[in-house]
């Protein structure tokens, strides 16, 4: 297994995921009850964009780097602003040079009631991310393999939390195991609201794996995705997709704001698409992408 997400901190793909993790960390704390979220898939916590890693791609640049730079309409804005604000903390100067992975950044917007469990399977990187939590009481940092902590630490003794599945995609299989994961994760902890990270680019088996899904039966399921170019000038990325179940119900509509707003900054081409629709509950819409 050779992934590092500091050759991809920062791009496009981590915008939509920490833009929709955001809302949902802001929803669970309407109520004042503490919450849990697990990050399976963790990685390091906090990544340097001026490191020769991030350098070589420059992938943040057409990220992170274009959202940051953007003229915002006003409700985006305001539906934007704990991750905008949370990266403008870390980066208090006129360059960005930190951008935190998802456990960084939901620790960054905790209240004091609030906690998380980190799991990440790759020793440095446990290492280094024990580091960045080092004596800090509302965070566990367990070198663990993220499918494991799917079964092993659900349910959350909070009774509500995030799970955020956010594996790297290096694998065969890597979509079927979403779907099974995301199952055997459901029937212990049923109420908790999911996050399933996925690539999109060229022959992966989207619709397939939507159908794995749909024959989960759970409830309801939101889809949300990015496509930021075409596919026939790329054999790489070049979209994302997330799967919340359980979402707040405000969501879908909040990422009709929000999604044509990230589609203009940081597309590559007139390809770029959005969409929000239901897998499974509400309407079971099939909104067409937004060219």
């Amino acid at each position: 297994m050779n992934y590092r997400h500091i050759y991809h901190a920062g791009n496009f793909a981590d915008v939509l995921k920490h833009a929709v993790l955001s809302r949902l960390i802001a929803y669970m704390q309407k109520k004042d009850k503490a919450f849990r979220m697990l990050d399976t898939h963790a990685g390091i916590g906090l990544y340097d964009l001026s490191s020769e890693e991030a350098q070589k791609t420059g992938e943040w640049r057409d990220g992170i780097g274009r959202l940051m730079e953007a003229d915002l309409p006003p409700r985006a804005a305001e539906l934007l602003d704990p991750y905008v604000s949370a990266i403008r903390a870390l980066n208090p100067g006129a360059d960005l040079t930190l951008y935190p992975g998802s456990p960084k950044l939901a620790r960054m917007l905790f209240r004091p009631q609030d906690r998380l469990s980190a799991m990440e399977l790759h020793s440095d990187d446990y290492n280094r991310l024990s580091r960045l939590f080092e004596g800090d009481y509302q965070v566990r940092v367990t070198e663990l393999d993220g499918w494991l902590a799917l079964g092993a630490h659900l349910p959350p003794k909070e009774k509500r939390g995030i799970v955020l599945v956010d594996p790297p995609f290096e694998e065969e299989g890597e979509y079927a195991h979403l779907a099974s994961g995301l199952a055997g994760a459901h029937r212990r902890f049923p109420g908790g609201t999911y996050c399933l990270w996925y690539p999109l680019k060229k022959g992966a088996p989207i619709k397939d794996f939507h159908q794995a899904l749909q024959d989960l039966n759970i409830p309801k399921m939101l889809c949300v995705e990015l496509t930021v170019c075409s596919d026939r000038e790329t054999t790489g990325l070049n979209g994302s997709g997330l799967v919340i179940v359980n979402p707040p119900f405000t969501l879908k509509d909040e990422m009709h704001v929000v999604l044509p707003v990230l589609k203009e900054a940081m597309a590559r081409d007139r390809f770029a698409s959005q969409r929000a629709f239901w897998l499974r509950g509400e309407d079971v819409d099939q909104d067409s992408a937004d060219a």
